[in-house]
């Protein structure tokens, strides 16, 4: 076999994403919160960006972009996607930008020495007044603690040996979303060879007991109610029937509950139904994932991207968006001006105009994405405004390839503007999601989306006799005589989609 070794020319054509675009991109997807995030932490890093203050006049996009470009032909390196910084650029740059202030300032004292008339402009807005933007900064919604951070908070405050601390903690860590222990404690004690099982035994009973809201720290569903039961009547001092027959349907008929077998528990534990059910009642002021409520106060906030509101004398609905969480940014001139600068040496040069073009790029992905997102939101006002009159069934079918159509755009910029976008609506805030939908037609042609037929599907189960529900079939059959002929497997998926259980576990005795 012959090994030998050449040149050889070669042409082909590649796609790159420039880096512009894909902050574009970016900007587009993010909802609100992170948008806002993402803005604190440009004006932390981007010393050329800064707030637009009342009576501070927009910033000139063409003058940023020239101030750039005048940089770029001064031989800044041009980026592409796939560079990657080193330590020793980005140490250069930090230090570029300690000294940029000292060297800015020298440079303007020495073209200006001798000039009595001439009065020097701060490099920074620090003119002993508050910085506008360390209070954007500092007023920027932080975000909010994991379970993991507030058991733990709550943990380090128990006076307990250091043994039970480190062993609390092992199991604080493997705590779910819904705050349950569901690894075994003997698998625990296998990964923690300084630990025992017996050890992670009694930290576990002491955090059952203290953590707050009861529940936490629970193995199981049964665990978990019961030590709520147990919280509330020492802390409500409850002793009623109610509490103690909600305390026995948990601990011995859980899974009867589940299959409302409600004849079976009466049998076996020799109570009435009506016994039974002021057990059940007691039970529902007890929640099944108590992480949940802990997370979803603190970081499951919905901000809406835009407000829809009806106006009496159009008799049409209009879109508004939320702009007031979104700062008004600009460029700082005295930079763009120090891009110019020949007096400055070239590299510092160089530096300022990378975030002068980055900062530009910012500005224009912002107003694109406002622009994009209002463009979309309109089209879904004028498409689904029964919705805004009826509800959900009066939702029509939407497909995203029709907006994208109708506004001259890529349906995956359809796709990228609603994802994780909520809209205030007079009947609520919904995901803008929820208005894109396929759909089917009635007897009648009305095009009706999936999401009204499920709408109508709730009508009929809360309008059936709960003693003898419907059937999946008998579901099916109620709705065709609606005009919306859909098969038993869709009736009993969009009645699984809607939480709805299965008409053994509907009927009430």
């Amino acid at each position: 076999m012959r090994i030998a070794t050449g040149q050889h020319m070669r042409i082909d054509q590649r796609m790159k994403l420039a880096p512009r675009m894909i902050q574009s991109m970016e900007i587009l997807q993010m909802p609100l919160a992170a948008l806002e995030e993402r803005i604190e932490q440009e004006l932390a890093s981007n010393p050329t960006l800064e707030l637009s203050e009342p009576g501070v006049e927009d910033y000139d996009v063409e003058a940023g972009r020239a101030a750039s470009e005048h940089a770029d032909r001064e031989g800044e390196r041009e980026l592409v996607v796939d560079d990657k910084p080193t330590a020793t650029t980005n140490a250069d740059d930090f230090e570029r930008l300690d000294n940029l202030t000292t060297e800015y300032s020298e440079s303007w004292a020495a073209n200006t020495q001798g000039n009595d008339d001439w009065t020097p402009r701060p490099f920074t807005r620090n003119t002993g007044e508050r910085d506008a933007k360390l209070d954007a900064m500092a007023n920027t919604a932080s975000r909010g603690l994991s379970l993991y951070e507030q058991l733990m908070d709550q943990w380090r405050l128990v006076d307990v040996d250091d043994d039970t601390a480190a062993a609390g903690e092992i199991i604080i860590s493997h705590i779910d979303e819904d705050g349950y222990l569901r690894v075994p404690l003997t698998e625990l004690a296998e990964q923690a060879p300084d630990t025992t099982e017996p050890l992670l035994a009694r930290a576990l009973l002491k955090l059952q007991r203290i953590l707050d809201p009861p529940g936490l720290a629970a193995r199981d569903l049964r665990e978990c109610l019961l030590l709520q039961i147990e919280a509330y009547r020492n802390a409500e001092r409850d002793n009623s029937t109610a509490l103690d027959h909600a305390e026995l349907l948990v601990d011995e008929h859980l899974d009867d509950i589940e299959g409302n077998r409600l004849p079976r528990i009466a049998r076996e534990a020799g109570l009435t139904l009506d016994e039974i059910k002021e057990g059940l009642r007691a039970l529902r002021r007890f929640h099944p994932h108590p992480g949940r409520q802990l997370v979803d106060d603190g970081m499951r906030r919905i901000t809406p991207d835009a407000v829809i509101e009806y106006d009496d004398d159009t008799d049409t609905y209009s879109a508004t968006l939320t702009n007031s969480r979104i700062p008004t940014l600009q460029i700082s001139e005295s930079y763009q001006q120090l891009a110019k600068d020949k007096e400055v040496e070239k590299r510092t040069r160089e530096f300022v105009g990378n975030n002068l073009r980055e900062a530009s790029w910012l500005l224009d992905a912002i107003a694109q994405r406002q622009n994009t997102l209002l463009r979309v939101i309109n089209v879904v006002v004028l498409a689904q405004r029964d919705f805004f009159e009826q509800g959900e069934s009066g939702l029509k079918p939407l497909p995203m390839t029709t907006v994208a159509d109708q506004l001259g755009i890529h349906v995956a910029t359809v796709s990228r503007a609603v994802s994780e976008k909520y809209l205030q609506t007079p009947r609520g805030i919904f995901p803008l999601r929820m208005f894109f939908s396929g759909g089917t037609e009635t007897e009648e042609g009305e095009a009706m989306s999936w999401t009204a037929v499920q709408a109508r599907l709730k009508e009929v189960v809360d309008a059936e006799d709960k003693a003898s529900p419907l059937s999946d079939d008998a579901l099916a059959d109620a709705l065709k005589a609606k005009g919306i002929d859909i098969a038993r497997r869709t009736v009993a998926k969009y009645r699984k989609q809607l939480g709805i259980p299965a008409a053994r576990q509907r009927r009430e005795y």
